[in-house]
């Protein structure tokens, strides 16, 4: 699985991520974490995190990277919803842009591909869970046939100030 996406005059392609993608993706995150509210978190992850990280989505063959002219430009990964049996096959995913590349369709290309990877591995269902005031986000899932849930009012802070929590699902079956 290593579909080939070109919009503009950059050729992504996406793949199965590998180790030693690890700090590319570490960096990706941490830029999220500093400086939006896509990850409801402020501590950036050392590198032995985002190793482990990392290693545990490799273990279930769920994380992808776009790479672009040799450079990660993204990555995406989808991991259990809820840690109770009962959700067992329902997961959530997770899909992030390098600054420079937003808006070349990057996010895209990741997206349907993991949508396709859970499907392939047997998933039900796949959640979304965003930040309600991240609408490039929202319109990548709707995009991709997710339906909006619900949204959940200030059940996160981050940056001094509240933050409401959009819920989409995509049927896998």
């Amino acid at each position: 699985m290593n579909p080939i996406y070109e919009r503009s005059s950059v050729a992504v392609i996406v793949r199965p991520a590998q180790p030693g993608d690890a700090e590319a993706i570490r960096a990706i995150r941490n830029h999220a974490i500093e400086q939006s509210t896509a990850l409801w978190t402020q501590t950036p992850q050392s590198p032995a995190e985002g190793a482990a990280w990392l290693a545990a989505h490799l273990e279930r063959g769920s994380a992808f990277v776009a790479d672009a002219e040799g450079e990660v430009a993204g990555f995406a990964v989808y991991g259990p919803w809820r840690q109770l049996d009962g959700y067992r096959h329902t997961v959530e995913n997770s899909v992030y842009v390098h600054p420079r590349r937003h808006g070349l369709g990057v996010g895209s290309a990741l997206l349907n591909t993991l949508i396709a990877a859970a499907r392939e591995a047997g998933h039900h269902v796949m959640i979304a869970d965003i930040e309600a005031e991240n609408t490039p986000s929202i319109r990548l899932h709707q995009r991709s046939g997710f339906h909006h849930v619900g949204t959940v009012r200030e059940v996160g802070t981050k940056f001094g100030r509240w933050l409401d929590l959009t819920i989409m699902r995509l049927p896998l079956t």
